[in-house]
C-alpha cells in the first residue's frame, strides 16, 4: 500500500523547473523598494552615504532556494553538485548553515581518512568507486582560479581485511560482489599473507582480502576546505548558526486503500545566530538534512517521528551520535612504508601516519562498551584494555609501542542498519537526507552529494541507484545490511 506512495515521493518535484521561495512579489521588486526607502531617508538626513545603524552582514539571507543544514563534507558536497548540475549559472540560491564554524567537533577533521571499495553492498562499492575517482582528479573538480591547487595526499596503500574461520565464506562472497562491480581485490591465504607482510602474526586468520587499486587514505581536512573554497566561488552562501525551528504547512492526501495521510512542506527555516539570542527566518523551497550525528535532532524539529508508534508518522530518523576514539602511537620497529590500512578480526584497525613509524588506529566498541557521546573526552584505558592487546597480538612489534596523542570524534550512527539515508522524507516532502553513514560518510561524500543533487534537480537518481537507502525502509522494516563496518 505504502510502496506506491514512497515511489511517488522519491520521484517527485524537479527543482530545476522553477523555484519560488516568496509568497508574493519577487526578490528583485523587494530590493528596489528597499533601495528607494534608503534614498528617501538619506535625502532628509545630514551627512554622506547611507550608513545603516545595524550591521546585518552576519545574518543569512531572507530567502534561499535550498537550505543545507550541516556544513561538513556531505553538506558541502550536496552544495557543490547542486551548483555544478544547475541548468543555468546562478539559477539556484544555496545556503549552508553550520553551527561549528571552526569544525573543531566535526566528524570530518577527526576521522582517519580511509577510503575503500571492500564492501558487501553494491551501492556502497559504487559510491566509493566514484569517490576515489573524484579524489584522484580533485583539482579537475575543485580548482579555483588564482588559488593554489589542492594536495589531498592520497596514499594508495590499500585495505587489508582479515577474516576468521567463521567469516571466511562471507569474505569470499563479498569479494565476488566487489569484482563484479569492477573492484581490483585479491584473496590471500595465511601463508601468502606472511610472505607479503612478514610483520603479521596470522594466528586466527583463515583468509584475507587485499585491495590492489583505489584504496588507502587521504587528508580529510583538505577535502573539507577544498569543497568549501569551491562552493563559495560558485556563489553558495554560508551562515554560522543553528537551525532551531521549521515552519511548515500541511495538506491531506488519500492512499489507494482510502487511508488519509498528512503531508507537510517546510516554508521557513529559523536560524539562531552564533553567540546570540536572535534568529533569522529564511524562506526556502528545499531543506537538506546533512547534520551528521545530530541529523536525528534536526528531523525531530521538522516533526518527523512525532506520530503514533508503528505508523509512518511515528517513524523516527534512527541516527544518533556515537563516540569513537582515535589513537596515534609511535613504534620504532613497526611495519614499513608498504603497510596497508589493516582491519583485524577483532574489530581493531590501524594505518601508517607519515614516514616516521607513527600509526593511527582504534577499535569499534561493542554495544555494551559504547562510550557516553555527551563529550569528546578520550578514554585512554580503552586503548590499554581493548585496542592494544589486539594490535600486539596481530603485529608483535606493537608490543613496544608508545601512544603520543589521542582524540575522539562522532559517527552519524544509523542504529537501524548502519547504512546511509539518502533522499526525501515521504511525508515532510521537501526535506532530503544525506546522513547516517555510520563512519563511511567522508569517503562516500562526493558520490552521495551528487545523488542528492540529482534527486532535487531531476526527481530521480541518474548515476547510482540508491533507492535502497530511502527513509521508507525504516517504516517497512527492510534493513540494508553492510557486513564491513569499521
Amino acid at each position: 500500500m505504502f510502496r506506491g506512495v514512497f515511489r511517488l515521493c522519491a520521484g517527485r518535484g524537479r527543482l530545476g523547473r522553477g523555484l519560488s521561495t516568496r509568497r508574493g512579489g519577487s526578490a528583485l521588486d523587494w530590493a528596489e523598494k528597499v533601495s528607494e526607502i534608503k534614498k528617501k531617508i538619506q535625502s532628509v538626513l545630514p551627512g554622506g552615504a547611507w550608513n545603516p545603524l545595524y550591521d546585518t552582514s552576519h545574518l543569512p539571507p531572507e530567502h534561499s532556494d535550498v537550505v543545507i543544514v550541516g556544513g561538513g563534507v556531505l553538506g558541502l558536497s550536496v552544495a557543490y553538485w547542486l551548483k555544478r548540475l544547475e541548468k543555468q549559472r546562478g539559477a539556484i540560491k544555496v545556503l549552508v548553515v553550520e553551527r561549528d564554524h571552526t569544525y573543531s567537533r566535526a566528524s570530518t577533521g577527526l576521522s582517519v581518512g580511509g577510503i575503500r571499495q571492500q564492501y558487501s553492498l553494491p551501492e556502497n562499492i559504487q559510491l566509493s568507486l566514484f569517490s576515489v575517482s573524484f579524489l584522484r582528479n580533485l583539482n579537475d573538480y575543485l580548482a579555483v582560479v588564482d588559488d593554489s591547487p589542492l594536495d589531498i595526499q592520497f596514499n594508495p596503500s590499500g585495505y587489508l581485511m582479515l577474516a576468521s574461520e567463521k567469516d571466511a565464506a562471507i569474505m569470499e562472497n563479498n569479494v565476488k560482489v566487489q569484482r563484479q562491480e569492477g573492484v581490483q581485490v585479491c584473496l590471500m591465504s595465511p601463508e601468502q599473507l606472511r610472505n607479503k607482510f612478514p610483520w603479521i602474526n596470522t594466528e586466527g586468520v583463515a583468509l584475507a582480502s587485499y585491495g590492489l587499486e583505489g584504496e588507502g587514505w587521504f587528508d580529510p581536512w583538505c577535502l573539507l576546505q577544498g569543497l568549501r573554497r569551491k562552493v563559495q566561488s560558485m556563489g553558495v552562501l554560508f551562515c554560522h548558526g543553528e537551525v532551531t525551528r521549521f515552519v511548515s504547512s500541511s495538506s491531506r492526501m488519500e492512499t489507494m486503500s482510502g487511508e488519509e495521510m498528512t503531508l507537510k512542506r517546510i516554508h521557513e527555516v529559523h536560524v539562531k545566530m552564533d553567540h546570540s539570542m536572535e534568529y533569522q527566518p529564511v524562506e526556502c523551497a528545499i531543506v537538506i538534512n546533512a547534520a551528521g550525528a545530530w541529523s536525528g535532532q534536526v528531523a525531530e524539529l521538522a516533526g518527523i517521528g512525532n506520530g503514533p508508534p508503528g505508523t509512518l508518522q511515528g517513524t523516527k530518523l534512527p541516527v544518533e551520535p556515537r563516540k569513537r576514539y582515535v589513537y596515534l602511537w609511535h613504534c620504532p620497529q613497526g611495519p614499513g612504508l608498504e603497510t596497508p590500512f589493516l582491519a583485524d578480526t577483532s574489530r581493531a584497525y590501524f594505518r601508517r601516519e607519515g614516514l616516521g613509524n607513527n600509526y593511527l588506529g582504534g577499535c569499534s566498541p561493542t554495544e555494551e562498551e559504547e562510550p557516553d557521546p555527551g563529550n569528546l573526552e578520550v578514554d585512554h584505558g580503552f586503548f590499554q584494555d581493548k585496542v592494544w592487546p589486539h594490535l600486539a597480538q596481530r603485529v608483535p612489534a606493537f608490543k613496544s609501542l608508545k601512544v603520543r596523542n589521542a582524540w575522539a570524534g562522532y559517527y552519524d550512527y544509523n542504529t537501524f542498519d548502519q547504512n546511509g539515508v539518502v533522499g526525501p522524507h515521504p511525508l515532510v516532502v521537501n526535506m532530503y537526507f544525506a546522513t547516517g553513514f555510520s563512519g563511511h560518510g567522508l569517503q562516500q561524500a562526493p558520490a552521495v552529494g551528487r545523488a542528492v543533487a540529482e534527486l532535487v534537480l531531476e526527481g530521480q537518481f541518474q548515476t547510482i541507484n540508491l533507492s535502497s537507502f530511502l527513509f521508507s525502509r525504516f517504516f517497512l522494516g527492510e534493513k540494508v545490511l553492510e557486513r564491513y563496518i569499521i
